[in-house]
């Protein structure tokens, strides 16, 4: 054994592994992914018997089958295939209410011989429906300790740290079951195979005849993973252990025949006999009262789970929790947003004489740290709501009734949740599509969440909005246009998601298994923990990439800076002290910085749309956060970086500019087909560095490229066309 004891805990999805898992090991937790995958791998330690141990929470499962990246995680963990040792203890967490479907995935885990403790946890639960299970048959029987918990309420944690620490000691693997005689032939038929394979291979390389050594296979499948490669689809443990499919495939085909003549269906054989093993061995294990389950449970679902009603309560719920993400979040926002600007302000005095250093601090490093920050509140706002529903039991009922409504275009009813909260903000969006399980599905809502049009959007609407439809068509006309730029990318969103399932993302789609867990309250402190949790991996993972992202702009707008650049915007201005001196030299230097000249580079392709090059830098600038193309704007007009969209200056500016070059040369830059079309970018784009960064983090850089090149496009395309079709309508 390990100095420090390696411990897996793996249970069932809704059996409250997570919960266990958090109060043996507290604050002392790492959160990262494992190699390879975008499977979420939490750590922790915990102190056992007076030494340290080591805690792994694997995601949550119903079998080993190997169908989905987290089942494969599980098996690599348990067999030593991954990127950390074997363990040497799994505690195996069961649903006491749901006994012998939960002990399915035990008696697979036993299969290979790891010791093993069980926490029959929720022991409260099934008392409620009448169930009783004896933990200490249940023990006798399956040769391992059995602990009975209520885990939210922290009842039976001592009694399993004992379990563990005397397991630690005392090491021994679990009672295994005895299969029929003809798995055992098939797996003879597959271990002969390998085994001839390998002799072959050897002699040949004793010969000479081997012309690439590094292709020799040593075959490391033990027995009980020869299980799992016979009864599994598509087991990754052959890869895993360096069997080469082609030669394994008539091997399985072979041995599965074996079964076929026993009257087994190979996919369906292991679930039929390890069932039929389980209801012999609780037959007096476990008891069943007549009172059955709760009136006030049925009753409840009957109204949560109906086609009609159950929708108006769900989106009632979803308005709260989008209008309290909205609401709640922003007097948050604006303080972080304070703090960060009355710490700029005093830095930015401390080094007046040293304007490269100052600007770096204020401009940079500050405001790279509140670009971070300013998102937070959102953040831990979606994460206590998100914790709340799948606590109390709710989010599985609301899963279920959008699992309708989304699953013809690859998406299923998990994906309403990251979709509504990207109306808030695409970051709590993107990270609130963990909670979707198969990857399929969660990859495509990840691209599709940015489409939804975010409060961040909202400046960029006031303004055009406000300068040129309001003016012109009155309040009515610019309320709709206003709506209808929220419900673009909704419209989009669902047809993109169905092109992509169904051409673009590789692999089987998941089966929506949903189990609808017992209406519970959630404990309080579960809720604020996981919320503190996911806002911290926030912080740690896409933060680093936002400040970089910030960073980086911050460079490109600053320089170079050219003294004959302040020279010529100061001979501008008779008077030096005039207040407009100071946002001309900004202004001029902004037009000469590299990202100025980008813009200009860059605003050709941006013609066809009827941007000038100061919209198109407007356009690059914004990539850390879309609002920031109206400071932008304010600078470039020589209105300073402190106006907002209720600026009247900057509105008469943009109304009364003109081109100077071109064939427009002489005529308004902005009009109506130009606000929509700006309008139309901002609400396709993805113009905002914290999403793409948070993109990156969750499934890949490959991805995160992707969701930027497939969106600047598609609002490329939408800025074109609402441009043009516009100026053929209004001019």
């Amino acid at each position: 054994m390990t100095p420090h004891p390696l411990i897996a805990i793996i249970g069932n999805p809704n059996t409250g592994k997570s919960t266990i898992f958090n109060k043996l090991t507290g604050s002392r937790q790492r959160v990262g992914n494992y190699p390879g995958v975008t499977v979420e791998k939490k750590t922790g330690r915990l102190t056992i018997g007076g030494r340290a141990a080591v805690l792994f929470d694997l995601p949550g499962a119903y079998s080993l089958a190997a169908a989905s990246p987290d089942e494969r995680v599980a098996v690599d963990v348990l067999t030593g295939h991954s990127d950390c040792p074997r363990p040497d203890l799994v505690i195996c967490v069961a649903d006491a209410a749901n006994l012998q479907r939960n002990l399915f995935l035990a008696m697979q885990i036993a299969d290979f011989g790891l010791p093993m403790v069980l926490a029959l946890n929720m022991t409260d639960e099934a008392a409620k429906l009448g169930i009783t299970v004896s933990a200490e048959k249940l023990s006798a029987k399956l040769g391992l300790p059995v602990v009975p918990m209520v885990a939210v309420k922290g009842r039976g944690l001592d009694e399993l740290k004992a379990a563990i620490a005397v397991a630690l000691e005392q090491p021994a693997p679990p009672l295994t079951m005895a299969w029929p005689p003809a798995v055992d032939e098939a797996l003879g038929i597959i271990e002969h195979g390998l085994s001839n394979i390998d002799n072959l291979e050897k002699t040949a390389d004793a010969a000479g005849q081997t012309t690439n050594p590094s292709s020799i296979i040593h075959h490391q499948l033990t027995r009980p993973e020869l299980r799992r490669v016979l009864f599994d689809a598509d087991s990754a443990l052959p890869d895993r252990a360096g069997v080469r499919k082609d030669r394994l495939a008539p091997l399985l085909v072979t041995a599965r025949e074996r079964l076929f003549q026993a009257g087994m269906n190979p996919l369906a054989a292991e679930a039929l006999i390890v069932y039929q093993h389980l209801g012999a061995l609780l037959a007096d294990v476990e008891t069943h009262t007549a009172t059955g389950r709760a009136p006030f449970s049925d009753q409840l679902d009957r109204v949560l789970t109906h086609r009609v009603w159950g929708l108006v309560i769900f989106l009632g719920v979803m308005c709260v929790v989008f209008q309290s993400i909205y609401a709640w979040a922003a007097p948050l926002m604006d303080a972080i947003e304070r703090l960060v600007g009355a710490v700029q302000e005093p830095v930015g005095a401390w080094l007046a004489g040293s304007p490269a250093l100052q600007s770096l601090l204020t401009d940079g490093v500050i405001a790279g740290v509140g670009s971070v920050l300013v998102f937070l509140p959102q953040i831990l706002i979606l994460f206590f709501f998100i914790a709340l529903l799948e606590d109390s039991g709710y989010m599985a009922r609301a899963a279920f009734l959008m699992d309708k409504l989304f699953s013809w275009c690859g998406l299923n009813g998990k994906s309403f949740v990251p979709m509504l909260s990207g109306f808030a903000c695409g970051i709590p969006a993107v990270l609130a599509a963990r909670t979707i399980e198969d990857p399929k599905s969660r990859l495509a809502t990840i691209l599709i969440a940015p489409l939804m049009s975010c409060s961040a959007r909202l400046p960029v609407y006031v303004i055009m909005i406000g300068a040129f439809i309001e003016p012109v068509y009155g309040a009515r006309w610019a309320g709709f246009a206003l709506f209808a730029m929220h419900l673009l990318g909704l419209a989009l969103a669902l047809p993109l998601a169905w092109l992509f399932t169904r051409f673009l993302l590789r692999g089987q789609s998941q089966p929506f298994l949903l189990e609808l867990p017992p209406y519970r309250w959630p404990a309080p402190l579960n809720v604020l923990w996981r919320m503190w949790e996911r806002g911290g991996q926030f912080v740690k993972r896409a933060g680093t990439i936002i400040f970089a992202v910030s960073i980086i702009i911050w460079a490109l707008c600053y320089f170079p800076r050219p003294a004959e650049v302040e020279e010529q915007a100061r001979g501008q201005f008779h008077v030096a002290a005039d207040p407009g001196l100071q946002h001309a030299i900004d202004s001029a230097y902004l037009e000469q910085s590299y990202l100025g000249r980008a813009g200009k580079f860059i605003q050709p392709v941006f013609a066809p749309a009827g941007f000038d090059w100061k919209i198109t830098v407007g356009v690059l600038a914004s990539f850390p956060a879309r609002e920031v193309i109206v400071s932008t704007l304010g600078i470039i007009y020589n209105l300073g970086a402190d106006v907002d969209e209720e600026s009247e200056p900057l509105r008469e500016k943009m109304a009364t500019e003109q081109w100077t070059t071109g064939a427009l040369a002489g005529t308004p830059v902005f009009n109506v087909p130009v606000a929509l079309a700006v309008m139309v970018f901002f609400a396709l784009c993805l113009q905002c560095g914290a999403a793409v960064a948070v993109i990156i983090r969750e499934v890949g850089l490959k991805w995160g490229v992707f969701s930027f090149c497939y969106l600047t496009a598609l609002a490329w395309a939408g800025a074109v066309l609402c441009y043009q079709i516009g100026m053929r309508i209004f001019a």
